[in-house]
């Protein structure tokens, strides 16, 4: 099978992808229900995917409910991305182990074992290549980061439904996977139909498609998996203008709505931690209490926090307002300089997970209305 060639198997037949993955080495992962989410984790078996589950999300609020059908991905992206395994939380650089008066330096090994992502989203998708073009996209590449992504295998699936604080077709992110998967699945229910539409993305997903047994489309199938995408786009109601809110906020950097997020913004860091494609992080150095070994560890870290723009003297921001400015402006504004498109792909996972339900669609309609002029004081007469 070629790239963009199509078919259909049944619901069934994934389990067969997935033991054709573990066969072949790989680390099989996707969504699980755990501690009241749909996160990311080991998946070996169908039964252990989220059947029957869904989620409602609006700013500040994440629940999940029973769907009424046996649908195994109808649900919306939850606290967890696909970053955690390809830019992991924590990461060590490097090792140094004493040997008599001196330090041996141990490097951090840069392969990485094989992995197949099982459920990415178009949005996510896309999240993926920006931060390929973070780490190793420019003159610097981080190796264990490119290590991972080349022994990675990626299955997508194409949203069924729009969460409530979703906006990825305003961006032209989603919600159907267009490129950087290996297969790409459609679900498709009904009495008649309880199938998977598959996309060929890549010769290693035409091998991996050829072990099990699929079939040809039909019209009606195709037209349904469509319908699926229309329906999907159709209930999405958050906008995001991407070439607006970049000017808007390059022109207005003392708008007085900066003064209203900050009343309202913990600076806890939540909206960087579940996003994406934020790639912040701090270095730490550990040593061993007996003084055998340290090592230098890369960790995530949030440009919420007020040492992470520590410079000699104190905190480049100290105020909420200049650190919730830093935030919006790079990943709206300058991302554009320096990677060549905008850092947000409308998961809407910022918002879901912002304890004071900040909106990010809303705050950057906000921002690119023009400012009032204050009002000048008027001197009473005699005075």
């Amino acid at each position: 099978m070629a790239s963009g060639a199509k078919a259909v198997m049944a619901r069934e037949a994934l389990q067969g992808l997935i033991d054709g993955l573990r066969a072949d080495g790989y680390r099989t992962l996707g969504p699980v229900v755990r501690d009241g989410a749909i996160v990311y984790d080991a998946l070996a078996h169908v039964s252990q995917l989220p059947a029957g589950w869904t989620d409602r999300q609006a700013p500040g609020h994440y629940e999940l409910r029973p769907r009424g059908d046996e649908a195994w991905f109808g649900f919306n992206v939850g606290p967890h991305s696909w970053k955690r395994y390809l830019h992991s939380p924590l990461e060590r650089l490097w090792r140094a182990e004493r040997h008599g008066d001196g330090f041996k330096v141990v490097a951090q090994d840069a392969r990485a074992p094989r992995q197949a992502l099982i459920g990415v989203r178009a949005c996510e998708l896309h999240a993926i290549a920006l931060q390929d073009r973070v780490f190793f996209g420019g003159r610097y590449a981080d190796e264990t980061y490119r290590a991972r992504r080349a022994g990675t295998f990626i299955i997508a699936v194409n949203c069924t439904q729009a969460g409530n604080t979703c906006f990825c077709h305003s961006l032209g992110t989603g919600p159907k996977a267009t490129a950087g998967f290996d297969l790409s699945l459609t679900e498709l229910l009904g009495a008649d139909r309880a199938t998977f539409l598959v996309e060929v993305g890549s010769d290693a997903g035409a091998r991996l498609l050829e072990s099990i047994s699929s079939r040809a489309p039909t019209e009606p199938q195709l037209a349904a998996a469509q319908e699926v995408i229309d329906h999907t786009t159709a209930q999405m109601r958050r906008t995001l203008d991407p070439e607006r809110t970049r000017q808007a906020l390059r022109a207005h950097p003392e708008h007085p709505r900066w003064d209203q997020i900050a009343e309202r913004c913990l600076s806890c860091g939540n909206c960087t931690m579940v996003c994406p494609t934020c790639f912040c992080t701090s270095v730490e150095d550990h040593s061993s209490l007996d003084g055998e070994s340290a090592e230098r560890v890369r960790v995530w870290d949030s440009c919420f926090t007020l040492d992470f723009s520590h410079l000699h003297g104190g905190s480049v921001r100290q105020s909420i307002r200049a650190r919730y400015r830093q935030w919006m402006s790079h990943k709206l504004s300058y991302w554009f300089d320096q990677f060549g498109s905008c850092g947000c792909v409308g998961c809407g996972r910022c918002i879901s997970w912002c304890p004071a339900g900040i909106d990010i669609t809303e705050e950057a309609a906000a921002l690119s209305t023009t400012p009032r002029p204050k009002k000048k004081e008027v001197p009473h007469e005699g005075s």
